[in-house]
């Protein structure tokens, strides 16, 4: 009998689907002399036929909605993400500006340029913002 027949004859018997079966391939000649369903019983028997086990569901999908694996230990990435890096820089930068404009030491003018400017993501630090205004000569004293 061919492997395809006895694996369905198996499945069969066993009651389960062609693909739960199990059969080793170590002892194939036996497999491949059998000639009835008594035989492949046989072979259940002496263990050359399986039944394998049920494939669950794997719980992984699971701890994660429930919000398992999620501390600090686990994370990977950026220690700050790019969002709360740029935000941090714009509000420094903002909160600079608005110093230099309370003190009247950039104009009303100039401050609305700048802030602009730093909205478009012209400058990459206080420094920078810093050197761009005496640069271009916006400040009354710095």
């Amino acid at each position: 009998m061919s492997y395809r027949l006895v694996k369905r004859l198996a499945a069969e018997i066993l009651g389960v689907g062609k693909t739960r079966i199990w059969i080793d391939m170590e002892r194939l000649d036996k497999v491949s002399n059998v000639l009835s369903r008594e035989d492949v019983r046989k072979l259940i028997k002496e263990g050359i036929i399986r039944k394998k086990p049920v494939n669950t569901p794997s719980r992984g999908r699971l701890r994660k909605r429930r919000g398992r694996r999620k501390g600090p230990g686990s994370r990977k990435g950026k220690i700050i993400d790019e969002k709360k890096l740029w935000m941090q820089k714009v509000r420094a930068q903002r909160r600079y500006l608005k110093m230099l404009r309370n003190k009247k030491i950039i104009s009303r003018k100039s401050y609305r340029k700048l802030y602009a400017l730093v909205k478009g993501n012209m400058f990459r630090s206080i420094r920078h913002l810093r050197s761009y205004i005496i640069e271009h000569g916006l400040s009354e004293r710095i």
